[in-house]
C-alpha cells in the first residue's frame, strides 16, 4: 500500500494561496532529496553508477539543482535540455543525450558539451561523423523487439519507433569501432511506469547477455549499460511502491552470473529514472470553482488538462485529496473536471470524495466576500504530479499554464517558474504585421 500525502496544512494552504493563486504545482525538496538519498544508497553497490534524471520529466532548473548537487545527471532530448543541464552544473558525460531523429545542430551541442550521444539508429553513426564528428565514448540504444514484452503504456517493442535491432546493433559497434571509436556503452528502454521488480531485473539481465554477444562478435567492451528509465511508481493507493534494494539485489544478481562469470567485469550500471525521483513528491493544487449537476455530477476546477494532461491522454489515475477534509466522509461521486473544450478534459471518472464547497456557491451567499479576492471553495490536491505534470502542458483554447513553486527544506516556500501571461502567450506572433496584412 502507498501512502498519499500533502505536506502542508489547510490552514498553511490558505496562506500560500493569497501569496500565490492557484493553481500551481508545489515540489517537497526534502521528499525528493531523501528519495534520491535512497536510490544512491540502493545502486551505490555498483561502481561508476549514475541516474541520468529524464529532464522532459521535469524540465526545471531548480529542480535540476538539487539534483546535480546530489550527484545525478542528466538524459535529454533536446537543444533545449541540453542547456538546462549545462545551466544547473551538470557537466561532461554525467549529460546523455538520447538521439530519436536527432538534427544536426543537436548532435554538434551534445558534442560541444562532451556529453554522451546515445544513438537510436544505425543511419545515424555517419549522420553524426559528417555533422559533429565521432567523439570517443559512444552508446547505441537497444530494441529488442519481439525478444521482449512491452508493458501497457509504452508498447510492444516491435511497434516502437526506437533504436537498433540485434543484428544492426552488433554492425554498429563494429563499425564504430572500424571508425576509430574507443569506448562503448549500451542503452535501452523498453517499459513506462512498470512496478515489476522481476521485470526490471530481466530487463537488466537481457542487456548483461548482449554485452557478451557483443564482445564475443566484435571484440568491443561496453564500458556501461544504461537500463533505462520506467520504473513505475504507485499511482494508485492499493499499489507498492519499487523496493530498490531488492531491485539491486535482483540486478546484482543477473550481473554475477553473466557479466562477473564471463570474466568481463566491470561494467557499469546507469539508468535514467525520473518519474520514481519526483513524480510522488509534486502536486497540482487547484480550486474549484463550479458544481454541476446533470446526468452526473461534476466539480470544475480553475485548473484543466492544458495545465495536467496526463487523467485525460492516458486515462491515468492520479489520486485526488480535499485539504481540511481529509477524515470526511466519501460521500459524493464526481467527475472532476477543467475548462478546457474537450470532453476528454477531465482528472477523475466517477470518484468517490468528500462533498466539494465551490467558490460559484460562495459568491451565490449574500455575505460572500468581494469576488475579485475571494478565496472560498475547496482546494483540491491532485497527487502524483511531480513528473510528466506540468512539462506536457499546451495552450490549445488560448490556455495559459500554470507557475511551479517549491516547499524548501527549511518550510520556506519559493516560486520557481511564474504563471503564463497573456503577453507571453502573444509573443511569438509577429503583431506589427498584422496592422499591413
Amino acid at each position: 500500500m502507498s501512502e498519499k500525502y500533502f505536506p502542508l496544512t489547510k490552514p498553511e494552504l490558505d496562506k500560500l494561496a493569497q501569496k500565490y493563486p492557484t493553481p500551481f504545482f508545489i515540489y517537497d525538496e526534502k521528499g525528493i532529496v531523501e528519495n534520491v538519498r535512497r536510490i544512491k544508497a540502493a545502486f551505490s553497490i555498483f561502481p561508476g553508477y549514475i541516474n541520468h534524471f529524464a529532464v522532459k520529466a521535469l524540465p526545471n532548473p531548480y529542480i535540476l539543482k538539487i539534483l546535480a548537487a546530489e550527484g545525478f545527471g542528466a538524459d535529454c532530448a533536446s537543444y533545449s535540455e541540453l542547456l538546462l543541464a549545462e545551466m544547473t552544473g551538470i557537466k561532461g558525460e554525467k549529460i546523455m543525450i538520447t538521439s530519436n531523429e536527432t538534427p544536426a545542430n543537436e548532435y554538434a551541442a551534445a558534442r560541444k558539451l562532451g556529453a554522451v550521444i546515445n544513438l537510436d539508429d544505425f543511419t545515424h553513426i555517419e549522420f553524426l561523423e559528417k555533422t559533429a564528428g565521432l567523439p570517443e565514448l559512444v552508446s547505441l540504444r537497444y530494441n529488442p523487439g519481439p525478444l521482449k514484452e512491452g508493458n501497457a503504456i509504452i508498447g510492444k517493442p516491435e511497434e516502437a519507433k526506437y533504436g537498433f535491432t540485434r543484428e544492426q546493433i552488433i554492425r554498429g559497434y563494429a563499425l564504430l569501432k572500424e571508425k576509430g571509436v574507443k569506448r562503448f556503452a549500451l542503452h535501452t528502454m523498453v517499459a513506462s511506469n512498470e512496478l515489476s521488480v522481476p521485470y526490471h531485473i530481466e530487463t537488466a539481465r537481457m542487456l548483461f547477455e548482449l554485452a557478451l554477444e557483443i564482445k564475443d562478435k566484435t571484440g568491443v567492451r561496453l564500458e556501461f549499460v544504461n537500463l533505462g528509465g520506467g520504473v513505475g511508481i504507485p499511482y494508485m493507493p492499493d499499489q507498492t511502491a519499487v523496493d530498490y534494494a531488492f531491485l539491486q539485489n535482483g540486478i546484482q544478481k543477473a550481473y554475477n552470473e553473466t557479466i562477473l562469470s564471463a570474466g568481463i567485469d566491470p561494467i557499469a550500471i546507469r539508468t535514467e529514472w525520473a518519474r520514481v525521483v519526483t513524480g510522488p513528491y509534486g502536486w497540482l493544487v487547484a480550486r474549484a470553482i463550479h458544481k454541476k449537476e446533470i446526468y452526473r455530477k461534476y466539480i470544475g476546477l480553475d485548473a484543466c488538462m492544458a495545465d495536467f494532461m496526463r487523467p485525460a491522454y492516458y486515462g491515468a489515475y492520479h489520486h485526488i485529496t480535499v485539504p481540511g477534509k481529509e477524515n470526511a466522509p466519501l460521500s459524493e461521486t464526481y467527475d472532476v473536471v477543467g475548462s478546457l473544450c474537450e470532453n476528454n478534459d477531465k482528472f477523475a471518472v466517477q470518484r468517490r470524495l468528500p462533498k466539494i464547497e465551490t467558490v460559484a456557491e460562495c459568491y451565490a451567499d449574500a455575505g460572500c466576500c468581494a469576488a475579485e479576492n475571494c478565496l472560498c471553495g475547496d482546494f483540491v490536491v491532485i497527487h502524483d504530479a511531480g513528473a510528466h505534470g506540468r512539462a506536457m502542458g499546451f495552450n490549445y483554447n488560448g490556455k495559459l499554464r500554470c507557475g511551479e513553486l517549491l516547499l524548501r527544506q527549511d518550510g520556506s516556500v519559493v516560486q520557481i517558474r511564474r504563471p503564463e501571461t497573456v503577453e507571453d502567450y502573444f509573443a511569438t506572433l509577429d503583431l506589427n504585421s498584422l496592422k499591413s496584412f
